[in-house]
């Protein structure tokens, strides 16, 4: 099933660029000659809500405007995409309900508060979250957001993959996160559009497989659980909107562990000053544990995301 193509990309982009800024890509000369390929780093942990989200939300906002204020919006999250339909609501003046799941990031809470948003806590983890917002949109009759199969949300998103190929025509590989899918839907949309030999690469937690599990057998699997301490990408089951799209286009999925992830948190920091929750690390985790086979090769590791606890940045960074 295709959702959306180049074009609907392009056509976002015209909606995107009014609210958002063009994150930069930024070329590490010291991580290349660490791991032995060229590494570009797309900080979308400079964005508005210091996530790739929020561009979904702005287009999505954009084309259910007038419904939107009417009735107002209810979505779940673990956090960006929920700041992500926080601001576009702001943008557009519409009421927004958020339920999330206990123990998110404190940041993430702040910055729902910051913008206005009404957020109800729900289970322990995404999936409880989404049930129980589903179920509020039907009783209070609000435009429900899903985060992973609304199709309106991934041309917004793959704006930044537009970027991606603007700015660096000669990429080889480009490796995204994946909790949901949207993220490394649009690099699949727009690299494999502009050249098929563009290899894009998916990045799961190894407690949070079920994509890869569902990539591998070829059909959708839900694990039921989400262990890792990377929330951005803490799902516990695959999803049919961006599963469709990726089964037979996306040339790798990696798993990595949190102990790899706080290492390239770690490595963000020092090497580059870049701060990235686990999520927005977990590229670079997976550059640096597949490197053997990326030498030599420009590689667009994907920084989606940068909100973190201060205190929890800390406890990474101490760690041996």
């Amino acid at each position: 099933m295709e959702i959306f193509k180049l074009r609907d990309v392009y056509r976002a982009r015209r909606v995107v660029g009014k609210y958002l800024i063009r994150t930069p890509l930024k070329y590490s000369r010291r991580l290349s000659r660490l791991l032995g390929f060229n590494v570009y780093l797309k900080l979308e942990n400079v964005q508005v809500a210091r996530s790739f989200k929020a561009r979904g939300g702005v287009y999505y906002m954009s084309i259910k405007a007038d419904e939107a204020v009417k009735r107002g919006v209810v979505t779940a999250s673990t956090g960006n995409h929920a700041q992500s339909v926080a601001y576009a609501a702001s943008l557009f003046g519409a009421r927004a309900v958020i339920v999330v799941p206990h123990g998110i990031s404190r940041v993430k809470v702040e910055s729902l508060r910051d913008l206005g948003a009404e957020i109800v806590f729900h289970g322990s983890i995404f999936e409880e979250a989404r049930e129980y917002a589903e179920k509020l949109a039907e009783e209070k009759n609000m435009l429900y957001v899903h985060p992973m199969n609304e199709p309106l949300l991934y041309p917004g998103v793959a704006t930044m993959h537009l970027e991606n190929v603007e700015d660096l025509p000669e990429v080889d590989v480009i490796i995204n996160p994946i909790g949901g899918g949207s993220g490394v839907t649009g690099a699949v949309v727009v690299a494999k559009s502009v050249d098929l030999s563009i290899k894009v690469m998916g990045v799961q937690a190894e407690g949070a497989q079920s994509f890869y599990q569902s990539w591998v057998q070829g059909r959708l699997v839900s694990t039921g659980k989400a262990e890792t301490i990377a929330e951005g990408i803490a799902t516990a089951r695959a999803y049919e909107l961006p599963f469709s799209m990726l089964k037979n286009r996306l040339d790798n999925v990696i798993l990595v562990s949190d102990q790899e992830i706080i290492k390239a948190i770690k490595t963000l920091v020092e090497v580059e000053g870049v701060v990235a929750e686990p999520a927005g690390a977990a590229a670079l985790a997976a550059a640096s544990k597949i490197r053997d086979e990326l030498q030599g090769k420009n590689v667009i590791a994907m920084v989606t995301g940068g909100n973190i606890d201060p205190e929890t940045l800390l406890k990474y960074l101490q760690t041996s």
